[in-house]
């Protein structure tokens, strides 16, 4: 998902933003011919994720910068580490510093706190995905560092799939067993059949008016580990059981080990913290 188009359209506003009048400091204190070389350099371990972000950085301060040993997206560093080396005119490289880091800093973070998530459930079959709550425009971004860090991407917008929440079978009416499931069936009538459609349950008492009803999954919102394990018991693989609500590093381990199919987590894009990088000249 993280097109050229979509990129393009990151840096640019990005950069509008950091220098919607130009470079004063490079543009007056360093000549236009001077040239300077740096490497991107981390200051402490994790997964990288962003190498498009400063590639096109960079080549909008100055297509003549050079970016070399761009590490890939995916791979794993230590503290230390040189992960791309950038040269080229010196103007171009300073102006292009603090947003090519601003992107590589964040995307770092997600990319690497969901490999620590992906860690703890790798004695399961559960997968981690991400969810909705990203920083506003740049959603691609972070969901391409999920998949960075070993994560899979749950529904990209509202237009990709059916979710059906509490408050959505509130303002239906559907509040008990027989109500629910019609509703549900109704909107599978409606719905293509490629469509998927996931509901949202929040108390063992809803899941089988769920699963009366031709869904494609279940979320099994802030369920206790005791609870949930019974409703992947009652689920018994005919929809993607999904776990969410309250996931942390402490607790995702355990309810991996329920059995449910996937494990949402919010935390991956909302909650991590920028990865600690610099860019030195040499």
């Amino acid at each position: 998902m993280l097109t050229q188009s979509i990129v393009d359209t990151a840096v640019r506003a990005a950069l509008a933003e950091d220098a919607p009048w130009g470079d004063l400091t490079a543009e007056l204190a360093i000549p236009a011919d001077l040239g300077i070389s740096t490497r991107l350099v981390a200051r402490e371990s994790g997964v990288f994720a962003g190498g498009a972000m400063v590639r096109e950085t960079f080549r909008q301060a100055d297509a003549r910068i050079e970016i070399t040993d761009l590490v890939e997206d995916g791979a794993v560093f230590a503290a230390g580490e040189v992960l791309a080396r950038v040269a080229g005119p010196a103007r171009g490289v300073l102006t292009g510093e603090r947003v090519a880091l601003n992107f590589a800093q964040r995307l770092c973070g997600v990319a690497t706190l969901t490999s620590r998530f992906v860690t703890a459930v790798a004695h399961t079959s559960a997968r981690i995905a991400d969810t909705r709550k990203t920083t506003p425009g740049l959603r691609a971004l972070e969901k391409h560092a999920v998949r960075a860090g070993g994560g899979v991407n749950h529904r990209f917008s509202l237009s990709d799939a059916i979710m059906v929440k509490d408050n959505h079978l509130a303002a239906l009416g559907a509040f008990d067993t027989a109500t629910t499931t019609r509703a549900l069936r109704l909107l599978r009538e409606r719905a293509g059949h490629t469509t998927a459609i996931i509901v949202e349950v929040d108390r063992l008492d809803q899941l089988d008016a769920v699963l009366a009803a031709d869904i494609t999954g279940v979320l099994l919102d802030n369920f206790p580990l005791d609870d949930l394990s019974m409703a992947v018991q009652r689920i018994a693989g005919s929809v993607v059981a999904e776990a969410s609500g309250g996931v942390s590093l402490e607790t995702v381990a355990s309810i991996a080990e329920t059995g449910v199919d996937v494990i949402s987590v919010g935390q991956l894009t909302h909650g991590a913290r920028a990865l600690d990088l610099g860019l030195d000249a040499d």
